[in-house]
């Protein structure tokens, strides 16, 4: 398509793919939503869909993340168009580097596709970028009861807080203290304020292979709840073994994936939180960490979740989070997964699993550690196959020395 050239969309869902190629001091490329009204902005800051607010709440958007394929990688928007509410008369569809401009990243495009049959209904390439670091790259709107998608590619060189704040986002930004006014005279009655919105926040940190860890004390991340997240999908392969075990990694044959940690306490004690053995944890006492529940279908939205106290971060000595295939799947290959970690106070912290090309069904995600009374996360991103009779459990701990017995346990 041409810049300003639309076409009809003939599905009820899409996939809506931003794609690049990376390579050495290529910036990164987030892709993000915004719902907007017959006003040409969003109702509320709900209305943006992105990193940090992956799902809007009438669930016809969601950002599944980003899949990187050989030298290329797409972040992608799911849009369900028969949910979308008879207020939202467009959908933006944007993107913005991190880390550099659009000058710098090469083949960004942005693709619709058919999310039944995967068949590409539109493509827009954009070729024209410099010095922009946000783009609308394309919009799906309404007309005459039907939807099209129109590419746009207009650029923005204020980021994606610019962007957003041009729709009627408001983004979270450090402040200047304000002085406090000095307390009246006598007592006086003031009608109770209502509590204002909070806005969108922006910030965030990507782990890569090249910049492996970061400090949560340095993020913010030093008390409160931090909820690690672990979202997968499918994706297609050319060929190879890789492509014949991907189908075994389709959501019918009932893929299981389960998210653990092996915990280590200063006390010395020593764990692991899991589904299998109903080993959930606690959050409130020892060991500190607790498996929200267990997802058996691969078809939950929100994927699986573990929830982390850091109000006793100073108990940690390290925790180890990973994943295994319960049942469904002889590998990760052909897998695509995303790894959050959401602390309740500071920027979240992201990154994906690299491709799997061994016959792994246990990865080791992410290493937090203790030190000097800080948390530091480490991506691991790290497969491993386990030998004959020995469970994927024992396989983790055996490569961290962990040091644990192992009996057999089921869900």
């Amino acid at each position: 398509m041409l810049k300003g050239a639309n076409v009809r969309v003939p599905a009820d869902s899409v996939r809506v793919e931003v794609g690049w190629r990376t390579g050495p001091g290529v910036p990164d490329v987030d892709a993000s939503a915004l719902l907007l009204a017959s006003s040409g902005r969003v109702r509320s800051d709900d209305d943006l869909v992105f990193y940090n607010q992956a799902h809007h709440a009438s669930g016809a958007v969601r950002h599944e993340g980003k899949s990187p394929a050989g030298g290329a990688v797409t972040d992608t928007l799911a849009v369900d168009l028969a949910r979308v509410e008879p207020a939202v008369e467009r959908i933006v569809v944007a993107a913005s580097a991190d880390g550099g401009d659009f000058g710098r990243v090469p083949g960004l495009c942005v693709r619709v596709l058919d999310a039944a049959g995967g068949a590409e209904l539109a493509r827009f390439d954009s070729r024209d970028a410099t010095v922009e670091t946000a783009f609308v790259l394309g919009e799906l709107y309404r007309r005459q009861g039907a939807w099209k998608f129109r590419a746009v590619g207009q650029g923005y060189d204020s980021g994606l807080a610019g962007l957003a704040t041009d729709f009627g986002i408001t983004v979270d930004e450090p402040r200047a203290p304000t002085p406090s006014a000095p307390a009246p005279a006598a007592p006086v009655a003031t009608p109770t304020p209502r509590p204002e919105p909070r806005p969108v926040r922006l910030s965030k940190v990507t782990l890569t292979k090249e910049a492996p860890t970061v400090s949560l004390a340095k993020q913010g991340g030093t008390s409160g709840a931090m909820r690690v997240n672990l979202n997968w999908r499918t994706r297609r392969q050319s060929g190879g073994w890789g492509s014949r075990l991907s189908r075994a990694l389709a959501p019918q044959t009932g893929l299981d994936l389960d998210l653990c940690a092996l915990y280590e306490l200063t006390d010395g004690s020593k764990g692991v939180v899991q589904a299998l053995g109903n080993a959930f944890g606690a959050l409130h006492r020892p060991p500190y960490v607790h498996l929200d529940g267990d997802d058996r279908t691969g078809a939950v939205e929100t994927g699986e979740n573990l929830t982390v106290n850091l109000d006793h971060k100073d108990r940690f000595r390290r925790l180890l989070i990973f994943v295994t295939i319960y049942e469904g799947a002889r590998s990760f290959a052909g897998l695509h997964a995303t790894v959050t970690l959401t602390p309740q106070h500071g920027a979240p912290v992201d990154f994906s699993l690299d491709e799997c090309d061994l016959p792994s069904t246990v990865c080791a995600l992410a290493l937090i550690t203790n030190d000097g009374g800080d948390l530091t996360v480490r991506r691991e991103s790290r497969f491993l196959v386990p030998e004959r009779g020995v469970s994927p459990q024992r396989t983790v701990d055996q490569a961290y020395g962990w040091g644990m017995r192992w009996t057999p346990g089921r869900k």
